[in-house]
């Protein structure tokens, strides 16, 4: 089924609006994102800005040389077609400092090398949340989520890190429905064209990683449709992943 846009986009802009009109009593009003220069970060940029023009963007470059290269260059381009107000934080030296005071724990504990690797593999989300949130409330502001149907199906984010938001505009939308929007919007063509990446190690892609194609996953959300070796996969990976798309069991609560 075909969506659409120019609906999707007024529906959307008058959401975020009626967000922003719910806080801005006891906020600024504003809204802050991350940008990492990717389909994402740009979507949810483009509907922010056409929402109000209290938003700042914020890229994060974090030892990567993706981040500070081509990732940045796109970052860059967004802002300027779009007129986003748009400042630079490296973290670097803060995963460096963190690193460095955690590796003598990890020896301590005596874990092996790739245990520690897996746990330190998320820590640049992380401090990008940190970062996001720490700026937001000293403006006042709410913080965008920038993730994708078919990423949190999977599970690809970052608990209490990318996954962490005030409010998200494109949640719903499969990678397949963010690129034909971002089509629709005339969104820059690089950005379009680019392999998605998280940018969490060199080289990094987010399909090499999951080990399965966008294409394939949005067939399934989309259609319930696909062979049934995808079909299988993604539906056991929603379900190991489940605990990421819910918020913590509390004592007492249903």
């Amino acid at each position: 089924m075909l969506r659409d846009w120019n609906l999707e986009l007024e529906n959307r802009v008058a959401w975020i609006r009626s967000i922003i009109g719910k806080t801005e009593m006891k906020l600024g009003m504003g809204i802050v994102y991350g940008n990492s220069g990717g389909k994402d970060c740009t979507l949810a940029a483009i509907l922010c800005r056409k929402a109000t023009e209290n938003i700042l963007g914020v890229i994060m470059p974090c030892q990567s040389s993706r981040n500070f290269g081509s990732d940045r260059d796109d970052a860059l381009l967004v802002a300027e077609k779009y007129d986003i107000p748009t400042i630079q934080v490296d973290l670097s030296d803060v995963k460096s400092v963190f690193t460095q005071t955690l590796d003598p724990i990890f020896a301590a504990m005596n874990l092996a090398s790739d245990a520690v690797q897996k746990g330190k593999m998320n820590m640049n989300p992380r401090l990008r949340m940190t970062t996001l949130y720490t700026i937001a409330q000293a403006r006042g502001a709410l913080v965008c989520g920038t993730g994708n149907r078919s990423e949190r199906a999977m599970g690809y984010f970052t608990k209490w890190g990318d996954g962490a938001c005030d409010f998200n505009p494109i949640a719903d939308l499969t990678v397949t429905e963010i690129f034909e929007f971002l089509r629709f919007l005339d969104a820059p063509i690089s950005i379009i064209e680019k392999a998605p990446s998280a940018g969490l190690f060199e080289g990094q892609t987010d399909e090499d990683e999951m080990g399965i194609r966008y294409a394939e996953i949005d067939e399934f959300l989309l259609h319930g449709t696909g062979t049934p070796e995808k079909t299988a996969r993604v539906q056991r990976v929603m379900e190991m992943t489940a605990h990421k798309r819910k918020l913590p069991p509390m004592y007492g609560e249903e």
